[in-house]
């Protein structure tokens, strides 16, 4: 009896424990469901709704429409349209993709160079990018898909706005172009604080304006929220917000200008920059040989890559803002600033040139000019004169004079990629040698610098910038050519801000002389022919580059014609009061006064007369025998703009497209060009005293070069430097077009109008 009880009471504490176990795993599962809901609605809410709000609702990029490029009249120089593209996503396609490609190449033409052009940027991308595989399909083309795009997922027809270049290789130096963004980039943009701002964008400024201006050009993205089926398709569209084109921009360039200078040099290489002194806007920006920035848009062929990667012209080559060159004879009149500034020389002492000048026991050579001062060593262009200043000065004076004219120095361009070029000194060479005994300065080296050979290498865009702010009167601004921006919601045309001019603390009597010895050398010096009969008064000094050592150079015509001088010339005008500033090169074309004058000669009376040459004078110039202009100039406004290159109608007059009128323009600018004025008057006045009294001697000495009357065009009747640019006024606007230029912050009269 007793051990029956006993079993029962025992079974009944087994089952009672059995039950608490069971209540205890009831209750910690309960608590873990709670704290797991917890967690789930609670601490991840918001991000698991984010979620699900997700897989329910896509967020769709709107590209903005890239904003346009113009000239200073508003002629369009970038610009987009509207294309049907055929468009792969490698990541959905779910089977090999030369296959697929295969089956849509039955339906419309799929190119070898399309295929490769694939290849290349799936390479760049990631695969779940969308790839064009044909770009512009025709009406025809995209009805033609439409029916059939079931058969193959991953593949869709796109609306895309493509870049063009409705001028082809006309200022393609300058402008740049746009290409497809690449792997490397598109890490680069994820990483920055634009990275939102470029979803969705397949194309980027790659080089010149468009990439410089990037920012401004491209816009701000909008988005779409659509709601999406379980395939992932757009069911409704629950928000929007739209993108913001991106403004236009507006350059200081003339693009007729430019089309002149380009012309000009035909087959020639070399580089051109104008600036208008008072307030460094570029006027024109010339790299020769050029190039067609179409060809990069969509990726350029192997075929078209080949042609200029491996052209002896190096076409791609920016020379204006990458090349190097020994100035010449074109650093003379800099020397003689600094000489003048350095109280190493003065106006009246006297140098005898006999054609040569010995030092350390060498000989350096140059023309006997005979007796001559600091004016008549820039109008003769005395090579002695300058072989003993350079080695009284010595190499680190003449560094620290130049220097501040922005010779060997970032100029600050709003353009990529320029170069230093070198300014030589004692500490460039210990920098730039690794062995010891090159790393020394010998005397020696200092004598060549004087005439701007040696180790003098300097881009045209600084030879240019230098001149201006001789122009200027001692005032350097910083080189430009964005001018102005329009805005894309309000069409309001905005100039740029421009910091002001830096006054360099030259004495203003130490470039009145060396101006007028400039002057001199337009008027009675080695430029005297191709400026014979200006209505206007210029500033110049002709210059002959070495592109060899002087052993070379004996063999003489024979010389090969990549080995010969370069031709430079550098040029302001008019005289008494500036509006423009050029530095010119023609690369082995020898005399600077015979194939570099004339090319300015022609760009002076564009500027201030509105001419444009003969086609006779053209051809001259083109084969470098011109002097003065020959035959009847014909009207700017009458020449119509060429577009040049393989992505355009080369060789077809291209209908100028207008962006802006001259009376909209004006009034955005008014009120900082009202204040500019007075400042471009102020800083005009010590140049217009500089070469007062100088105008009037000039021409005196002119009439006297009776020999040059036979081989010269008539010359304008005598007068004051004042009176010229006075006559000339009332010819300009006879002969300029009415202007459609904005008018510019710090000036207060634009393209001689």
């Amino acid at each position: 009896m007793n051990t029956v009880l006993y079993s029962a009471q025992e079974g009944t504490t087994r089952f009672q424990r059995r039950v608490l176990a069971v209540a205890a795993l009831v209750l910690l599962c309960f608590g873990l469901l709670i704290w797991r809901l917890h967690i789930l609605q609670v601490q991840r809410h918001e991000a698991l709704a984010r979620q699900a709000e997700s897989n329910r609702t896509a967020i769709v990029p709107i590209v903005p429409h890239r904003g346009e490029i113009l000239d200073r009249n508003g002629v369009v120089l970038a610009t987009n349209y509207k294309a049907y593209t055929l468009e792969i996503t490698p990541s959905r396609i779910g089977r090999p993709i030369d296959e697929l490609i295969d089956e849509l190449a039955q339906v419309v033409p799929i190119g070898v160079r399309d295929r490769r052009r694939f290849r290349r940027q799936r390479a760049d991308l990631r695969s779940f990018d969308s790839l064009p595989i044909r770009v512009r399909l025709t009406d025809v083309e995209v009805a033609r898909l439409a029916g059939q795009l079931y058969r193959w997922p991953g593949v869709e027809i796109k609306a895309r706005l493509f870049r063009t270049y409705p001028l082809g290789e006309l200022g393609s130096h300058l402008i740049g172009y746009i290409g497809r963004i690449n792997a490397k980039e598109k890490s680069a943009l994820e990483a920055s604080e634009d990275a939102a701002n470029y979803r969705g964008t397949d194309y980027i400024g790659k080089l010149g304006i468009e990439s410089s201006y990037e920012r401004l050009l491209h816009g701000t993205t909008g988005v779409e929220q659509v709601e999406t089926s379980s395939g992932g398709h757009a069911v409704r569209l629950l928000d929007r917000r739209g993108a913001h084109s991106g403004d236009s921009l507006v350059l200081s360039v003339d693009i007729r200008l430019q089309q002149l200078v380009e012309q000009l040099y035909g087959t020639r290489r070399g580089a051109l920059v104008a600036i208008d002194p008072r307030n460094g806007e570029i006027l024109a920006f010339v790299s020769k040989p050029t190039f067609d920035p179409n060809l990069f848009v969509e990726g350029i062929g192997q075929a078209d890559w080949s042609a200029l990667n491996e052209s002896i012209d190096r076409p791609l080559l920016n020379r204006a803002l990458r090349g190097t060159y020994p100035p010449g004879s074109t650093y003379k009149p800099f020397m003689a600033l600094a000489g003048l500034e350095s109280g190493k020389r003065t106006p009246q002492a006297v140098t005898l040139d006999r054609g040569a000048w010995s030092f350390g026991g060498h000989t350096f050579r140059g023309h006997a000019t005979g007796a001559v001062n600091l004016y008549s060593s820039i109008v003769r262009s005395s090579n002695v004169y300058y072989y003993q200043l350079a080695n009284d000065l010595g190499v680190n004076a003449i560094h620290d004079h130049m220097k501040p004219l922005g010779f060997g120095q970032i100029t600050g361009i709003d353009l990529p990629g320029e170069v230093r070029g070198v300014l030589p000194s004692t500490e460039w060479k210990r920098r730039t040698y690794r062995r010891p005994e090159q790393q020394k300065w010998y005397a020696g080296e200092t004598i060549s610098l004087g005439i701007g050979q040696g180790y003098n290498n300097f881009t045209m865009l600084q030879l240019a910038g230098a001149t201006a702010t001789l122009a200027a009167g001692g005032v350097r601004h910083i080189p430009h050519l964005g001018r102005a921006r329009i805005d894309a919601l309000t069409g309001r045309i905005e100039p740029l801000p421009q910091p002001p001019g830096q006054r360099l603390g030259v004495k203003e009597e130490n470039v009145r002389l060396v101006r007028r010895g400039m002057v001199g050398v337009a008027q009675e010096g080695t430029s005297r022919r191709v400026f014979a009969g200006a209505p206007y008064i210029s500033g110049g000094k002709t210059g002959t580059a070495q592109a060899v050592s002087l052993g070379r150079r004996s063999l003489g015509t024979r010389l090969a014609e990549r080995q010969r001088d370069h031709a430079v010339y550098i040029a302001f005008a008019p005289a008494d009061a500036p509006r423009i500033a050029v530095a010119a090169i023609v690369e082995n074309a020898g005399f600077g006064a015979i194939s570099a004058a004339p090319v300015v000669r022609r760009v002076l009376d564009y500027w201030l007369l509105g001419r444009w040459p003969s086609e006779e004078d053209m051809r001259a110039v083109q084969r470098g025998q011109a002097g003065a202009p020959i035959g009847e100039p014909r009207r700017a406004a009458d020449i119509p703009i060429i577009a040049v290159g393989a992505g355009t109608d080369n060789g077809q007059v291209v209908p100028v497209q207008v962006r802006f009128e001259a009376a909209s323009a004006a009034a955005s600018a008014a009120s900082s060009a009202a204040a500019a004025a007075e400042a471009a008057k102020t800083q005009a006045a010590p140049a217009a005293r500089a070469t007062s009294g100088t105008a009037a001697a000039a021409r005196r000495r002119q009439g006297a070069q009776k020999a040059d009357k036979k081989t010269s065009a008539p010359k304008a009747p005598q007068r004051s430097a004042s009176k010229a640019a006075q006559a000339a006024a009332p010819r300009r606007a006879e002969k300029r077009p009415a202007p459609t230029a904005i008018k510019a912050p710090a000036q207060t009269n634009t393209q001689g109008n």
